[in-house]
């Protein structure tokens, strides 16, 4: 009997093992874009509940009259800075500011991530359509501007 003196790898082995791991690499590839894609869309969600939910505290604060608004305001925030620059509290005697956010998130959708967080949302005045979004003199409410698709086939764009 010979005894076998070489100790590597034949070429079919390594052949082989090449292939295995290029077929795992395959199927890994679109799986991780995919949990990518899914965490920026769940980013996305809480980002605009977040917005959504201070836009109203801020209307909110206006209607029970603790936030000025001149006479021909729709009662919701001028800018979305305003949300976390704050109002002055009018039911506060050391002139108080009231904050809505901490900071304003950043549309995870938006191509450009040098641009302030402000201007990577659309907006919608209270004075426009909901069919035909338009900025105006407040902000009613906010979109994401990314021509993308979502996983379920929904535009981020109507969320």
């Amino acid at each position: 009997m010979k005894a076998r003196l070489a100790g590597g790898f034949t070429l079919i082995e390594l052949v082989v093992t090449l292939a295995i791991v290029g077929v795992l690499a395959s199927v890994a590839l679109p799986m991780a874009e995919l949990a990518v894609q899914r965490s920026n869309e769940q980013a996305l969600r809480h980002a605009l509940r977040e917005i959504r939910s201070a836009l109203d505290a801020y209307k909110q604060a206006v209607d029970l009259g603790r936030v000025a608004r001149p006479a021909d305001a729709s009662g919701f925030p001028p800018r979305l800075e305003a949300l976390v620059d704050g109002a002055i509290d009018l039911h506060s005697s050391r002139g108080e500011r009231i904050f809505f956010l901490r900071r304003l998130p950043r549309d995870p959708m938006h191509p450009d991530k040098t641009l302030p967080a402000a201007q990577t949302w659309g907006k919608r005045s209270y004075a426009s359509s909901h069919d035909d979004p338009r900025e105006g003199s407040d902000v009613f409410d906010v979109f994401s501007r990314s021509e993308r698709r979502a996983i379920d086939g929904s535009s981020y764009q109507e969320w």
